[in-house]
């Protein structure tokens, strides 16, 4: 029953590539999602602004769109750039080591007679003058290392989907790219305060509160770099 089972699901998945087969992966539609949405309904203004005929001549208007104006992301549907370096390395090297031996022993060599006495009903050989005698001895020693090395620089527009009552902003952000049939992906989500946003409208992966990165890909290579399905559930049932 449980080998149908498996069998049936395997010719699901694979009725479902066999559709992908001599062609690219589909990139994921853009008319929908919360980037969208916040855009097509930024919310209602927080500050009107009022132009007299004398501002509407002036050279020095204090709106975002004038010269000099502020141009960084403050609310929904305004778009960033997310800046990720990412150049970490990691060392770690621990090494211990432990023995300890102990000698224990009990005897009732005199007590008022009494071990005299047990002593003529024991058999030949025991005797309550050395009745308990232990010894113990262990060693354990143990060695272990981790090293890891990641650098990744990546640039991705994300959009203000969200602003929170205390003025913080919700950001998310996607970015795909098609090379023949592979598909490489970029996500990044989290939460950013207005003033950590620089003049140029950038803000750095390490001023993101709750950052969530995903970096990865899919198509024909990444089909080729997983196991099977079958040797995914062979592995996952398997305990040894």
């Amino acid at each position: 029953m449980r080998l149908s089972v498996l069998l049936i699901l395997g010719l699901l998945a694979a009725c479902g590539r066999l559709g992908q087969i001599g062609k690219p992966p589909e990139l994921s539609p853009t008319d929908t999602g919360y980037e969208l949405s916040a855009m097509a309904n930024p919310g209602l203004p927080q500050v009107v602004e009022l132009r007299t005929e004398l501002d509407q001549a002036s050279l020095w208007r204090g709106g975002r769109n004038s010269l000099l104006g502020d141009r960084r992301a403050e609310g929904r549907g305004d778009i960033l750039t997310v800046v990720i370096e990412i150049d970490d390395k990691a060392e770690i090297s621990n090494s211990t080591q432990r023995s300890r031996s102990g000698t224990e022993s009990l005897g009732i060599p005199q007590l008022f007679g009494i071990p005299q006495r047990i002593d003529e009903k024991l058999p030949d050989g025991a005797s309550l003058a050395d009745a308990v005698s232990t010894s113990s001895n262990s060693v354990s020693a143990g060695d272990g290392s981790v090293r890891r090395n990641e650098k990744l620089t990546l640039r991705v527009a994300a959009t203000v989907v969200n602003q929170l009552p205390n003025g913080v902003l919700q950001i998310q952000g996607s970015q795909e790219v098609r090379v023949n049939f592979e598909i490489r992906e970029l996500i990044v989500t989290g939460y950013v305060r207005p003033q950590d946003i620089s003049r140029q409208n950038e803000i750095t992966y390490d001023k993101i509160a709750a950052a969530r990165i995903s970096y990865g890909g899919r198509g024909q290579i990444t089909d080729v770099q997983q196991p099977r399905y079958g040797q995914q559930i062979v592995d996952a049932i398997l305990p040894f």
